[in-house]
Order: C-alpha cells, then structure tokens, then sequence
C-alpha cells in the first residue's frame, strides 16, 4: 500500500521525542509536549530545530487517524500517504493553537496565527465559619462542567468533517434589526442558534456517538479546596485551566469566593477578635473570673486583677490570641474583650447604706440648710440621647426652611 515496509525505529521516534511510551494517553501527550515546548521555545533560548521536532511529534500522535498510520506503517508512510508535506503546519502554529497564543510575548500570535479566545471563569461562594476560617480546613466539592469530547476529540463528528453554517456564513454570529421607532432602528448581534455559535455544521449522520456532535460532554470534577489558616472573608481560591472546556479555547478558571458566615460570640477585624462579655456590678467591683471557649475549643481563664475596678464599656485585649495571620499561622493577632456592666435596677435602703458605709462618697458641698431651701428642686427622666439629638435636628432644619420663606416674604413686603 505505502511501498517497502519502514523500518522498526520509524514508528517509535515521535514518541521517543516527546519521551513517552508508544502506549501513552492523549492527556499524557498533552502534559509531555507542554513541558518539553515551553523549554524549547525559541523565544525563550530553545533549540528551534528540537522545537520543530516537538510539534511535528504533537501534530502526528494528537491526531488518532495520523497516529493510527505511522503506528502501523512509520514515519516515511505517513508522508507518503500526505503528498510529502508532513500536514503542513508551522510549528509555531501548533504551539499558539495549544496554548491560546505566545505566552511569552503578551497574548498574542507574533507570527500572524489565529488568537484563541478564552473561555470564562466560573465563579463559585464557598460559605465557611469562623472556626473554618481560624483552623483552617479542606473541602472536598463535587463539580459538573463540560470536557473536550475523547471520542472525537472536539471535532464532532465521526471523520472530522464539518461544514460553514449558512445561517451565519461561518461567523457564529447573526444581526437582527428591530425599530424602535419612526426612523429609528436598532441593530443587535447575537449568537448563531443553528450551529450555536460555532459557525459550522456537522452532518447528522457524521456526528459522534459519544457527543452527539456537541463536542463536549458533561463530566464529574471533584476539587479540593484548602482553606489557610488566617483566610478572609472575600478571599479568593482559584483552580486554574479547571472550567468548562470548548474546542479552540483556553480553559477559563474555576473561582471559590470565601463568605465568612456570622459568629454568635466572636466579631472579626482583620487578625483581631472581639469578644463580648457582661459582668454584674458585684464582679464589675469586686473582681470577676469565667472561662471562654476559643474558636480551637481551648478553654481560657480569664480574670480580674486584685482590686481592680471594670469601667462599663471598657476593653481589655490579650496577645496572641486573635485570628492566625495568612501564611504566617503561628503569628496571631489580639483578642479583645469589650466589658459592659448590668446594672441593678434599684436598691433597698438597707442596700444603699451597706454601701455608703464601703464606697467613698463625693463631698457635698458646704451648704447650710436655709441654703439648701432657697434651691429649686428638679426632677430627672429618662431618655434615649441619640433619638432626642435626631428630633432636635429635625426639627432644626424645619425650623431654618420656615425661617427662609418667612425672610423672603418680608423682603417683598418691604419693597412694596
């Protein structure tokens, strides 16, 4: 068929240039000539002629019909078989078509080969508590996404074989025109739906078993994701190359967006911890001890100094007990407690004088009796300070518009 039999070594050289076993996967030819192409990339000091042996080998062993004849008959057959040209394609080509463009040149073809788009990232929130996010933790998530077609590889079809869409002319793209109105028309581009985008057909009976000509099928991806200690809220943790796969595209990325979910006890601020905590009068006074159960489930003992009096409202902060900061875990920030004190709401007179007789009081001031008689007694209220500074504002500003009309109605008067 292809005339004299080729020698044994011609069907064993491509592999042995990508350096892989005559029995390897398509994904390990993958994996083998990315390695060996970046390398050898000419424009990274690579030898140009191994860069040019690289894809040769790629373009042969990627193709399962190509590799099906240098298999059985070598490399001399398969020329022959080809008109002697080998398939034509210029090495840097076959490298950009791989990797979406020279990625050592900034994204695109500096020899004039086609640009491949990119595909989009898939974005995805990952809830984690606070604990999650103070221990660190690993999530195992079950994926459906879209992957290149084996059967066919992508192609679709049976033989490869497709032809331009005549919906669209090959471009994947249609316009519509719609008026808005009287000499007014909108125009609007939008993708093909005969060929969904792609700009070709593939003939019913031509399709792949597997994909139905889709090119793609859908396939389970389970993903591990490692949550750090010291993480933050927003944080991203990208997997990349690991989105839906489409012929001609580089595979976006898959994106797992932290979302710390509230705490019951703890309140978060960069590599700080809030804690609050409400002591009685007598602990607020007399001292005070109680145990909090940190995010670890460690158990901490916190107390008073003696003698020590708690303000209400105020902080009192621990050193090395906050959040473990991002990639420096066995650094941590503070944590801080915030004391309010629960007051009684009245006392008994023998109550008041048990405490008169313990407490300082403040000194009257030297007034006699008939002094004190002259003075006018008051009586207090209670009230809520913000929502009486919110009314007088109110009413304030009512009171500067009424002024301002009430002003320029004068004016007019005096001018009458």
């Amino acid at each position: 068929m292809f005339g004299m039999a080729p020698k044994k070594s011609d069907n064993t050289k491509y592999y042995e240039i990508l350096g892989v076993p005559k029995t390897a996967s398509p994904e390990d030819l993958k994996k083998a000539y990315r390695k060996a192409a970046i390398k050898n990339h000419p424009d990274k000091g690579g030898d140009p002629e191994k860069f040019k042996e690289l894809a040769q080998a790629y373009e042969v062993l990627s193709d399962p019909e190509k590799r099906e004849i240098y298999d059985q008959y070598g490399e001399d057959a398969l020329k022959e078989g080809m008109g002697g040209g080998g398939g034509g394609h210029s090495p840097f080509d076959i490298f950009e078509s791989f990797f979406g463009g020279n990625p050592f040149g900034g994204g695109g073809s500096s020899r004039g080969g086609r640009r491949q788009r990119r595909g989009e990232d898939v974005i995805h929130p990952l809830k984690v508590s606070l604990e999650e996010l103070y221990n660190g933790t690993s999530k195992k998530l079950s994926l459906s996404r879209n992957a290149i077609c084996q059967k066919c590889n992508g192609k679709g079809s049976k033989s490869g074989a497709s032809t331009k869409c005549s919906g669209c002319r090959g471009s994947g793209m249609k316009v519509s025109m719609r008026q808005l109105a009287p000499g007014m028309i909108q125009q609007m581009q939008h993708p093909c739906n005969e060929c969904k985008g792609t700009g070709e057909t593939i003939n019913e009976k031509d399709r792949c078993p597997k994909c139905k000509g889709e090119k793609v099928v859908q396939e389970k991806k389970v993903l591990e994701v490692v949550v750090e200690k010291g993480m933050q809220n927003g944080q991203k943790i990208t997997f990349p190359g690991e989105a839906d796969e489409a012929p001609d595209t580089v595979t976006g990325d898959i994106v797992f967006v932290l979302q710390e979910k509230e705490h019951p006890k703890f309140k978060r601020k960069g590599d700080d911890l809030f804690f609050e905590h409400t002591l009685s009068l007598t602990e607020a006074l007399c001292g005070f001890q109680f145990v909090l159960t940190h995010l670890d489930n460690r158990q901490l003992l916190i107390k008073s100094n003696p003698g020590e009096v708690v303000k209400p409202d105020q902080f009192k902060a621990i050193n090395d007990e906050g959040m473990p900061m991002y990639q420096r875990p066995f650094m941590k920030g503070k944590l801080y407690i915030h004391f309010t004190v629960d007051f009684p709401d009245s006392l008994t007179p023998d109550q008041c004088k048990a405490l008169e007789a313990v407490l300082p009081l403040k000194p009257v001031s030297m007034m006699t009796d008939m002094e004190l008689d002259e003075c006018e007694e008051t009586t207090l209220h209670d009230v809520n300070i913000d929502e009486e500074m919110r009314r007088k504002q109110s009413q304030e500003a009512y009171d500067e518009d009424d002024d301002a009309h009430g002003g320029a109605q004068r004016v007019q008067c005096a001018q009458q």
